[in-house]
């Protein structure tokens, strides 16, 4: 590695370093999945608030059985019996329906045989207290935590916390990110290319990765390579939490984003990372405001994004651990070393045996997006000599 290019793990740390969490505002449940709590939440009641019927059958005492017994009531889920259960009774009940009191345990309605038009049970069978019982706070007590801080809400956790009688949570305030594309070649898609222009795809790859994080997306309109025009642009998407930028952070005379930047007193924390492909990515802040500037280079703008940018928003959001997830797996063929940067290259995953196997796609140039979009993980190769043979251990991030 060159003496002036950081690591991804460096530069990732620098990262997270700066991206503190946002404030934190109040949350109607109905809204708030895909939220990152920023304060635990707790029950508002035991859960199950009440002794309830694990199965459809009938309640009873186990020391009546086995037995013959009268079926003096029926209950059934938010209908609970009128009275308590005297001994040597039992009553019918479905699942989900209050245990009476006096009752003891339930027997499942295929173990018994009823008789007198249902009126009467046979229970031939010893049965054991507390037999299909779900007793009352038996998941959660009143106060006890559901979720903790620093967790996105998915569905289960949403419902445990509707079951728990909570209405509203704490999240961190969602991050507005801004994005601005660069480049006098770009044209929307469908517009009429003229000669030198292409497409522009980053655009709509960064709105969809910032959408998956759950960022509210603030897309800027794309600029030439024009000073006064890129710095109105930059000058505007400063003012959301998060910058992102593509193109114009390498080194050529079209290349005016990082010094635009700079006069807008961007304090730039790095540039360049020993990486392939993206190795031009900066990244800088001002006041609370990250800024990231991702290559033009489709490719490299998402491998960019998922190590760098994804983490920083994550983290923005309160995220208990908002690091990459790399997962094992072992290499489906030989993958080059490269001698001074880390590699990152397009695959496909299956599965053999208990093993993740990974097979790098051809087509590994940092523009070929067409070819990438078949890919569903990043296989880390270190840097260093030779190659790794297939078979060797690698580790993937799961696109």
């Amino acid at each position: 590695m060159s003496d002036d290019l950081l690591t991804i793990e460096q530069a990732l740390a620098l990262v997270l370093e700066h991206a503190t969490p946002l404030d934190a505002e109040e949350v109607a449940l109905a809204d708030a999945a895909g939220r990152v709590l920023a304060e635990p939440a707790r029950s508002a009641v035991d859960l199950p608030p009440f002794p309830s019927s694990a199965m459809d059958g009938f309640a009873l005492r186990a020391g009546d059985t086995p037995g013959t017994l009268p079926v003096v009531a029926r209950i059934a889920a938010g209908r609970p019996a009128p009275r308590s259960l005297e001994p040597g009774e039992a009553m019918a009940i479905s699942t989900g329906g209050v245990v009476p009191d006096g009752a003891d345990s339930v027997v499942p309605i295929e173990l018994v045989e009823e008789r007198d038009e249902g009126d009467t049970v046979v229970i031939t069978g010893n049965v054991v207290t507390a037999d299909n019982v779900r007793h009352r706070g038996g998941d959660l007590r009143e106060g006890d935590l559901v979720v903790g801080a620093g967790i996105r809400l998915g569905p289960a956790h949403v419902g445990a916390l509707a079951a728990s009688g909570v209405t509203r949570v704490h999240c961190t305030r969602v991050p507005r990110v801004a994005i601005l594309v660069t480049g006098s070649e770009l044209r929307a898609p469908g517009e009429q290319l003229e000669p030198g222009q292409i497409y522009d795809a980053n655009g709509f790859i960064l709105a969809a990765q910032l959408r998956s994080t759950g960022a509210e997306v603030d897309r800027l309109p794309p600029v030439a390579d024009d000073e006064a025009a890129t710095r109105a642009a930059i000058e505007r998407g400063l003012a959301d939490d998060v910058l992102v930028t593509t193109g114009g952070v390498s080194v050529g005379v079209h290349d005016l984003v990082r010094a635009t930047e700079a006069e807008l007193g961007v304090e730039e924390i790095f540039w360049r990372v020993a990486m392939q492909p993206g190795k031009p990515v900066a990244f800088g802040v001002r006041g609370r405001t990250l800024v990231f500037g991702l290559p033009g280079n489709p490719v490299s703008s998402l491998v960019g994004f998922e190590l760098f940018v994804r983490p920083a928003l994550l983290a923005l959001q309160g995220l208990a651990d908002p690091k990459p997830r790399f997962r094992p797996g072992r290499l489906g063929a030989p993958a080059k070393r490269l001698a001074a940067r880390d590699a990152l290259l397009r695959a496909r995953t299956r599965v053999d045996g208990d093993a993740v196997v990974l097979d790098p796609l051809s087509g590994q140039q940092s523009h070929m997006i067409a070819q990438a979009s078949a890919a569903d993980a990043l296989v880390l190769v270190p840097q260093g000599e030779g190659e790794l043979a297939a078979g060797s251990p690698v580790s993937y991030l799961q696109l």
